[in-house]
């Protein structure tokens, strides 16, 4: 590819590896004019404490084949909420009951939303 993976890249790639795992409700969330510590949120659910840690695992994978490596990672132990730190992309990988309880869309409604299904159509096509 020649050129280094942008903070976008990185989110769509992560979203795209959600979904290769059927990951549930995959959102990306623009956050680069809220805050300052990052660029985007990827949020994302599994159906079950396995099914999570294997959709962080797939995610981290694919973010490293673009040179990106998580800079910290939480939640492992009871996998109910999975955090992958990639400094500029965010990757929140939830329980279903634990995304309805603390609600990141909501909290950050402000947010613009990346439609990732329709670029991976247009860069696939």
């Amino acid at each position: 590819m020649g050129r280094e993976a942008t903070s976008r890249d990185l989110a769509l790639a992560a979203a795209r590896a959600a979904s290769e795992k059927q990951a549930e409700r995959i959102v990306i969330l623009d956050v680069r004019d809220l805050i300052v510590i990052t660029d985007y949120f990827v949020i994302a659910s599994g159906s079950s404490d396995r099914q999570g840690k294997t959709i962080s695992q797939e995610i981290e994978e694919a973010l490293r084949k673009l040179g990106s490596k998580p800079a910290r990672r939480e939640g492992e132990a009871d996998a109910k909420w999975l955090l992958l730190d990639f400094i500029d992309v965010v990757v929140h990988v939830f329980a279903s009951e634990e995304r309805d309880f603390y609600d990141l869309e909501r909290l950050w409604m402000d947010a613009p939303r990346v439609d990732w299904e329709a670029e991976d159509e247009a860069s696939s096509g």
